[in-house]
Order: structure tokens, then C-alpha cells, then sequence
């Protein structure tokens, strides 16, 4: 009998399961590798608590209670809020559907306004007010993917009692003024979301900096597991549920609680914030190596959104007369993986939506590869990578430029 325990596990390798041949992972943006710290809580919440229910009044359900509410806690301290404003969620969709959706419908005005860059978890829920007959006001962006704030005052004014606008937008990296966005919030008396689940663990967030009301993380970007997300609810904001049942999180999210994916989401904030400020500027450094040796070597590269504040991650970069979504399929040929967006997004005939609104032609959209760095990226990872870009660029354009 074979030794090789992948020939009798259907869990371990899929039928027709790739070669191994995965060697540089720059795909952090679309989800992060499991922290093997939040490997080892999850395991160790399953070992303790498998069968306690955190809504029993017994022992066991107890200890799963008592897992819960310090992840709760951690979560809350990684973005300076108080662990009872913390809901827990399925993810960062879930989170973002709930704040757009129930902000709307618990306020009384009919008027909504989102950035345009923003994620299909923010703008699909916008799309369902609109065919609801909630006024919706997208907000522009200029070429490097900044919001316009004068079309925020402009909407705010005209009555929107929600404005969502995330905080780092996960196509090009840009960071966005949501403190400006907040102030001008308050004054109009709207209440205001951010989509931070690109920005958590890669630049400080604080809710009460930011002054928003509404925010929402989910774990598997900052090397947590698949599953769990969190929405910061500021006490006193109103919110209507999206779904009814128990009185789990406030209410506002029923359902017995997936305790292990928590336990992991709390373990990975925990780790964020430790690390938060050593990485930013490793990765920022890493970065700035990689696309200026694109640039450098490369013709027809253009780094999409370079001239704004980016998140230290990301790097979008448009190649002048190449389809992007061939050549991510060329370099994961060569063993380097990418995208060309939102993972959601892909096979989308559409371009992104985010290069189209910072004002690229649908060619130039159609042309661009995100390139995401994480914290297991390497030096060497860059090398390699830019070297695969290279040789994947010059067979696509027949051996030429």
C-alpha cells in the first residue's frame, strides 16, 4: 500500500488538481495566506469548545462564550472600538451588505451615495436600492482613483442618508478621505460606512479618528481564515437586521456563531496590529523595487494610481497593447500568481469598474494586472516575479518590444 496520503484523501488534492508549479504568490489582495499562529488557535478552539454552543448557559457553552468575547475584544482593539460595537459576520460582503442595507432602511431619507470605486459588496446592495426606487448617487474619482469631495458635499447636501466609501480601494490600493467624508457626514446628519477590508492591517484604522459609523474587516485579508468578518457598528447608530432569528450579535446578525472562525479572525487582528507597523514598510520597500524595475525594463508599463497614497500591496500595472487577464495566465504559467482585480470579478467580461472610473479606456483597463504583496513576499519573490514578467511580456508581443 502507498504511503502517499494524497492518493487516498479526496480532501488533499482534487481531482485534476494543478502541478505544483506555484512558486511566487503576489495575489494577497484577493486572499492572504492562513497565519500558521491562527492555524494553531483554530485547532485549539476545536479541541476545547467542539461541541459548546455560546448561547448555552452550560460549561461548555460557556467556554465557546468566553472565545467569542475575547476575539471580540481584540477585534475591537485593532480598530479602536469597544468590543459591544462588534458584530460578527460571514465575511466582508456580508458585513458591507448589512451596513449599506440596513443603514438605508432604518433612516427615513430615500437617498444613498457610494464611491464609484467601490466594492460590488457595496455597489451590488446599491443596485438593489436603486431597483427599489432608493435614489443612488455614485461619486467620481479623479485619474488616480481619489474621491471627489465636492461631489460627497454635493450629495450629502442633497439629502443621502447613507455615504459608503472605503478606505483603501482593492484594484489599485488608493486610499480615500473618509475622515473628510465623515466630517462632512456629521453635518448633514448621514450616517457613514467604510469598506476596510484592503486597509486593515496595512494602514492604522481607528474608527474614532475616522469618525465613521459603520466599518467592516473581514479575516482572510489579514491572514485569517475564509468565513469570518466583522462590522464596528458606533453606538447609537441605527441598523435593520438583514435577517431575523435569534438574538445573537445584538440582534443584528443571528445564527449560532461559527466560534473557530472567530477565534481565527481574532487570533489574525491580534497579529495585524503587532506587525502592522514593521511590515507597512517592508512591503512599501518591496514594492517600490518591483515596479521600479517594471518600469525600468518594461516598455508601455504604467503603474496605475502610483501618484496617490497606496496601501504598501498593491500595484496595478497596465501593459500597453496586452489583454491582462493572458498574461496573469501566462505568469501562472511560469509559476507567478496574479489578477487583473477583484477577484469576484473574475470572468467578467467587463473591465474594472475602478479603472473606468479613474477615466482608462476599456483597452487600457483590459491591460492592467494587480500585483498584491503579502507577508510572506520576499525579495526574492520580486526578482522572480518581474523576471516571469519579463519573459511572459516579450512571448506575448511575439518575441519584440
Amino acid at each position: 500500500m502507498s504511503d502517499d496520503r494524497s492518493a487516498l484523501d479526496p480532501w488533499s488534492r482534487g481531482e485534476g488538481a494543478p502541478r505544483e508549479v506555484m512558486r511566487i504568490y503576489l495575489d494577497n489582495n484577493a486572499t492572504t495566506p492562513l497565519a500558521p499562529e491562527v492555524r494553531d488557535a483554530m485547532v485549539a478552539c476545536l479541541d476545547r469548545c467542539s461541541v459548546g454552543n455560546p448561547s448555552s448557559i452550560h460549561s461548555a457553552g460557556q467556554e465557546a462564550r468566553r472565545l467569542v468575547d475575547r476575539a471580540r475584544a481584540a477585534v475591537a482593539r485593532c480598530i479602536g472600538a469597544r468590543p459591544e460595537e462588534i458584530i460578527f459576520t460571514s465575511g466582508g460582503t456580508e458585513a458591507d451588505n448589512l451596513a449599506v442595507l440596513g443603514a438605508a432602511a432604518a433612516g427615513a431619507r430615500r437617498r444613498v451615495a457610494a464611491s464609484a470605486i467601490e466594492h460590488h459588496a457595496v455597489l451590488s446592495p446599491c443596485r438593489h436600492l436603486a431597483d427599489a426606487g432608493v435614489e443612488v448617487a455614485l461619486l467620481p474619482v479623479d485619474g488616480e482613483g481619489r474621491l471627489d469631495l465636492d461631489a460627497a458635499a454635493a450629495a450629502l447636501d442633497a439629502g443621502a442618508a447613507v455615504v459608503s466609501v472605503m478606505l483603501a480601494n482593492n484594484d489599485v490600493g488608493t486610499i480615500q478621505p473618509v475622515a473628510e467624508v465623515a466630517a462632512l457626514a456629521r453635518a448633514a446628519g448621514a450616517v457613514v460606512h467604510s469598506d476596510a477590508v484592503q486597509a486593515a492591517g496595512k494602514v492604522p484604522v481607528d474608527v474614532g479618528a475616522l469618525g465613521v459609523d459603520l466599518l467592516s474587516i473581514s479575516a482572510h485579508k489579514i491572514s485569517g481564515p475564509m468565513g469570518a468578518g466583522a462590522l464596528y457598528v458606533r453606538t447609537g447608530t441605527r441598523l435593520t437586521p438583514l435577517v431575523f432569528g435569534g438574538r445573537q450579535e445584538r440582534s443584528l446578525r443571528p445564527g449560532t456563531e461559527n466560534v473557530p472562525a472567530i477565534v481565527g479572525l481574532g487570533r489574525a487582528c491580534e497579529i495585524a496590529a503587532e506587525r502592522l507597523e514593521a511590515d507597512s514598510v517592508r512591503l512599501a520597500r518591496l514594492r517600490s523595487r518591483f515596479e521600479e524595475r517594471v518600469l525600468e525594463t518594461i516598455p508601455g508599463a504604467v503603474v496605475n494610481g502610483r501618484d496617490a497614497p497606496r496601501v504598501a500591496t498593491t500595484s496595478n500595472v497596465a501593459f500597453d497593447g496586452l489583454e491582462g487577464e493572458l498574461l496573469a495566465i501566462n505568469l501562472d504559467l511560469l509559476g507567478v500568481a496574479v489578477s487583473t482585480g477583484a477577484a469576484c470579478s473574475i470572468g467578467d467580461a467587463e473591465p474594472s469598474h475602478v479603472l473606468i472610473a479613474m477615466g482608462r479606456t476599456p483597452a487600457q483597463a483590459r491591460s492592467s494586472v494587480r500585483f498584491s504583496l503579502g507577508r510572506d513576499t520576499t525579495d526574492d519573490d520580486i526578482d522572480g516575479a518581474v523576471a516571469a514578467l519579463r519573459q511572459a511580456v516579450a512571448a506575448l508581443r511575439g518575441g519584440g518590444r
